[in-house]
């Protein structure tokens, strides 16, 4: 099935477009987004490693407040902010409309919802726990930094925004680092495993904020996104496979960070 996928996709898209033209495309849009987001991660990540003290004694916050006790002004930057973020998104649909399809090309559409969500919630369940003891593994061992879900305050927009910024980040990173991105890379003649390799890396490089573990953990997660993409021609499942890794993650810390021993807060 994946040569199928790939004989398809490496078609010319309609108009013709040279390769140079898509390199080009890929490379702005990767500039817009999640490759920008890699290269700043790899910033904090020199910047964590020569501050003094150990990884695990440092916090890498992912939803915190922008306006600390103006509660409707920080509101609004969140809500800002989830909304700027979704443009390359954008982006990608106006760029794969000149094919004919847009972001259905990928499988982001309506079309087949509850198998989407089905799936989703399979991979989810597989993934999160799995992915929970390697953090806290990788944190003991002192090759992650402790990852502050959120630091928002208790207002009344509190979790409806947590699952917001959830649903934002499935969206951004499913729709551009595996639908697009794998698309492309087949259009300009990569190998399946040179696509998956890239995907996969480019999804750890932008969680190296949070250490080699996150690196690590979200680079395997990525390899195991881009084949399931590859098997089923749709990212809808792993939009919904994230969003609710990305909700339980959020909502859950935000409910017991404090309250049990487990969980590392700073």
């Amino acid at each position: 099935m994946v040569s199928e996928q790939r004989v398809v996709d490496a078609s010319p898209p309609p108009g013709g477009l040279p390769r140079r033209v898509l390199r080009s495309e890929t490379l702005i849009v990767l500039a817009l987004s999640l490759g920008a987001s890699g290269v700043s991660s790899l910033i904090s990540f020199v910047g964590s490693l020569t501050r003094p003290g150990a990884l695990k004694e440092q916090a890498a916050t992912l939803n915190g407040s922008y306006a600390p006790g103006r509660p409707w002004l920080d509101l609004t930057w969140q809500l800002f902010g989830i909304a700027t973020a979704l443009v390359p998104v954008v982006l990608v649909a106006h760029l794969l409309m000149r094919e004919g399809s847009g972001l259905r090309a990928i499988g982001f559409d309506r079309t087949r919802p509850w198998p989407d969500l089905g799936r989703g919630a399979l991979v989810a369940a597989g993934i999160g726990s799995a992915g929970l003891a390697f953090y806290l593994a990788a944190r003991a061992s002192g090759f992650n930094l402790t990852v502050v879900p959120e630091s928002l305050p208790d207002v009344w927009w509190k979790y409806p925004v947590l699952i917001l910024s959830a649903i934002q980040n499935s969206v951004l990173e499913e729709v551009i680092v595996v639908g697009y991105l794998l698309r492309r890379l087949d259009q300009l003649g990569w190998s399946p495993t040179a696509s998956l390799a890239a995907s996969s890396v480019l999804r750890g490089s932008y969680h190296l904020y949070q250490g080699i573990g996150g690196f690590v953990g979200n680079m395997v997660m990525g390899v195991v996104f881009a084949l399931l993409y590859r098997r089923w021609g749709r990212v809808g499942p792993l939009v919904v496979a994230h969003a609710l890794l990305d909700i339980v993650a959020f909502v859950g810390y935000g409910l017991l960070a404090g309250k049990v021993g487990w969980l590392p807060t700073v």
